[in-house]
């Protein structure tokens, strides 16, 4: 069983920076990727930023460079930094492990923490 606890959401300025992170802790065993979605009421989850145990990252098309997503990997932690935000990515972001390599035999996610952007 693999836990994933986020922290860093809140309310936030349009313009402004928010700085997500996550901790995974219990059975971890080859990390495959990790990173972060996010989702909107009514609306289906969307990939932000996943960085692979390979060093790769992909991000959502919406991102356009705003966002930056690290990994420690002695502390299995995965952070995502917005800055340029938007009131458009106002959303609840989950964060996302995947874990067996070459085949991801598991997936976690955490809980989900609130991101508003409102002036």
């Amino acid at each position: 069983q693999v836990q994933l606890v986020e922290s860093g959401g809140g309310l936030v300025q349009p313009g402004g920076s928010l700085r997500l992170s996550c901790a995974a802790s219990g059975s971890i065993f080859s990390i495959n990727s990790m990173g972060w979605y996010r989702q909107v009421p009514g609306e289906q989850r969307e990939l932000v930023a996943v960085l692979t145990s390979g060093g790769s990252t992909n991000y959502g098309d919406f991102v356009k460079g705003r966002f930056t997503i690290s990994r420690d990997n002695a502390k299995n932690t995965v952070s995502l930094q917005m800055s340029s935000l938007k009131e458009e990515d106002t959303a609840v972001y989950y964060c996302n492990a995947r874990f067996g390599v070459p085949v991801v035999r598991q997936i976690s996610w955490g809980q989900g923490t609130q991101v508003t952007v409102s002036s």
